[in-house]
């Protein structure tokens, strides 16, 4: 099953950008009505200690499986293909980042976002971000759709 970002939803953004070569390149999927990703932090991504996953970073990659997942719900809702056009846009509105649990680098990171409510343009997500059993980061994210032409 191809991912979210490889059918053409954000090409270039830092966090999920299928064509930013320099960015975290997340792979988000379907999984029922929710999304999930598993990614691996590299060494250098660490925090204030070199075992501990930067939380920038952390809620980086939240955000942006959160935003896939409003992107690719629109797509659901209107019956259309994945990155097929006109193509949908989301950028983050908010963003509430709640860390339980000190992240562990050499573990991949397990995440999964769930949309609680759509009111017009804007989508209400929940993200857990989990690693070795345990969740150790949580975000609610306010995705609001923008149109920008004929893309």
């Amino acid at each position: 099953m191809d991912a979210f970002q490889d059918l053409g939803t954000v090409r270039h953004c830092f966090g999920c950008g299928a064509d930013n070569g320099d960015g975290l390149q997340i792979k988000s999927h379907w999984d029922g009505d929710e999304a999930v990703c598993v990614w691996q932090p590299r060494p250098h991504q660490c925090g204030g200690r070199k075992e501990i996953v930067y939380g920038g970073i952390l809620a980086s990659i939240m955000e942006c499986h959160s935003v896939n997942l409003a992107i690719a719900h629109a797509y659901k809702r209107e019956d259309r293909a994945l990155g097929s056009a006109p193509r949908v846009f989301y950028v983050t509105a908010q963003l509430q980042v709640s860390y339980l649990l000190p992240t562990p680098m050499g573990e991949p990171l397990h995440l999964r976002a769930k949309l609680n409510k759509v009111e017009g343009r804007k989508s209400w997500v929940s993200c857990a971000l989990s690693a070795a059993g345990q969740v150790r980061a949580q975000a609610e994210i306010l995705a609001i759709r923008v149109y920008r032409g004929a893309e």
